[in-house]
């Protein structure tokens, strides 16, 4: 059995050493320990992604990912690597949670727009990533989240940065996508054919 304590690591490192040891000893049981939830939804969907079989046990504070599984399961390419069809792949990467400089309700209703306005991009669209104060686009009370989970509903990956919702204490509200962290953000930055960054 392989036991990682990444107990007190920032995103990306818990998910960086749990894929190290993955990939170097190819374990057929995994441990990991943490102490906050965006590292547990991290580790835990990256290690799906990679044929584990996972559950979680919560001790105060403490998390403890069991994956089990490994070799003897197949292996399925990860959350960032999923086939799309022909044409382009474009992930919008959304920084911020007004669009712009200046006034600041003048670009809070051009981001209203931009986000209303994604789908015309069409299945261009492969990914959406919000980081920084962009995750309040994905909380509850924004005015963003019914198109975004349209877009979602209709095949769109969301992706909301775990380390952005931890630190304005986002977690808890997070109403669309997947919490993510910068591994699977550099990887659909890899795997895209154009990023746009907003």
């Amino acid at each position: 059995m392989n036991k990682i304590d990444a107990r007190g690591l920032s995103c990306p490192a818990p998910v960086l050493e749990t894929k190290a040891a993955v990939e170097s000893r190819h374990p057929r049981r995994i441990e990991v320990l943490l102490d906050n939830e965006p590292a547990r939804q991290n580790v835990v969907r990256f290690l799906e992604s990679q044929g584990y079989r996972t559950w979680v046990d919560l001790d105060g504070e403490l998390y403890t990912v069991i994956g089990t599984g490994g070799d003897s399961a197949p292996v399925p390419e990860p959350v960032a690597t999923e086939p799309v069809g022909a044409g382009n792949k474009i992930m919008v990467m959304v920084a911020a949670d007004r669009m712009g400089s200046g006034d600041d309700v003048l670009g809070a209703k051009l981001m209203f727009n931009f986000i209303k306005t994604l789908k015309e991009m069409g299945d261009e669209l492969w990914r959406l990533v919000f980081v920084n104060s962009g995750v309040k686009l994905a909380i509850d009370g924004a005015g963003t989240v019914a198109d975004l989970k349209r877009m979602e509903d209709a095949g769109l990956t969301i992706l909301v940065c775990g380390t952005c919702l931890d630190h304005f204490d986002l977690l808890e509200r997070k109403q669309v996508g997947q919490t993510t962290n910068m591994l699977d953000i550099i990887t659909a930055m890899q795997l895209a054919d154009k990023v746009i960054n907003i």
